[in-house]
């Protein structure tokens, strides 16, 4: 099992932090390592782009430069979607584009930076997980079983979108599918729980519209929700924290401001797997989480 660079991004330092403290918890738990990436910087996030996509281009391909130019590592793990997605663009840019990679290299030259020179790939935590462990990797490393929880597995829309950027995908029935993703799934059928098809796994949370067009995100937001309880799901399992944080808020917004409830829980895919390995709920920050889980993983046996 080699080691990866890890590149929590913005959101995992923020508001993100459960999903963070239950990554590392888990990650040790599960024998693999990483290593923090040192004076990484923001992916670009979505605003970067507004000003100059090449901008978001080059600090995501500082991050690379950093795990491979000063820590000798050729592998980034990113949690995040947006970080995963930036990065992989970046990867996938000056991969195909002579001039891309200049200027990537021109900018870093200029900043006394590490200059990326396209030896790095990125993989988000679930493409690791599965790619070093697999559902009997984690089956062999269970101490509980997640009970026949009823899960709703929320991928969001960047984790598969462009497709272009992630030629790894839709390589065969043991890849990732950008159409279907079912890694989340593997992994958390494989802890116990019982996966609920439902249509919008892939459908866009808002996220970019929270603070131009609440409104716009809060509708958004409860399609998945609607979608997930009607298809019968207890949870909705997230694997990035943009997501996780818009559920969770805008799930109490149409509450508070529109009068629709709804009782599904939003968890971190993190935090569900660290249970079934026996980690305790405080140490993979479960109550740190807004949507209050703590009574239906008591009423079904798992904490």
């Amino acid at each position: 099992m080699g080691k990866v660079a890890y590149y929590p991004g913005c959101a995992l330092e923020g508001s993100g932090g459960p999903y963070d403290k239950s990554t590392r918890v888990l990650v040790k738990a599960l024998g693999l390592e990483m290593e923090n990436i040192r004076d990484y910087n923001c992916c670009g996030a979505m605003e970067v782009k507004n000003i100059h996509p090449m901008l978001q281009t080059y600090l995501s391909s500082r991050v690379m430069a950093l795990a491979s130019q000063e820590m000798g590592i050729d592998t980034v793990m990113a949690p995040c979607n947006g970080c995963y997605h930036n990065l992989k663009k970046a990867e996938y840019e000056t991969a195909t584009s002579e001039k891309a990679l200049q200027t990537v290299q021109d900018l870093a030259q200029k900043a006394d930076d590490p200059v990326y020179e396209g030896d790095v790939r990125t993989l988000h935590l679930l493409e690791w997980l599965m790619e070093e462990l697999g559902t009997e990797g984690i089956k062999q490393k269970m101490r509980k079983s997640l009970n026949g929880i009823k899960v709703a597995n929320y991928y969001g829309c960047m984790y598969v979108r462009p497709r272009q950027i992630f030629p790894e995908k839709d390589q065969g029935p043991d890849s990732e599918s950008s159409y279907k993703p079912h890694f989340m799934d593997d992994l958390l059928g494989a802890a116990g729980a019982v996966n609920i098809d439902f249509p919008l796994k892939t459908a866009c949370c808002g996220g970019a519209h929270t603070l131009s067009d609440s409104d716009t995100s809060t509708q958004l937001v409860l399609n998945i929700i609607q979608a997930a309880e009607d298809a019968g799901a207890e949870v909705i399992a997230t694997e990035c924290p943009t997501c996780h944080s818009g559920l969770e808020m805008h799930q109490v917004r149409a509450e508070t401001e529109f009068g629709i409830k709804s009782n599904v829980k939003v968890i971190y895919f993190t935090q569900l797997l660290g249970l079934a390995l026996g980690l305790s709920p405080r140490k993979l920050g479960v109550h740190e989480n807004i949507s209050d889980s703590i009574g239906l993983l008591q009423e079904k046996g798992i904490i």
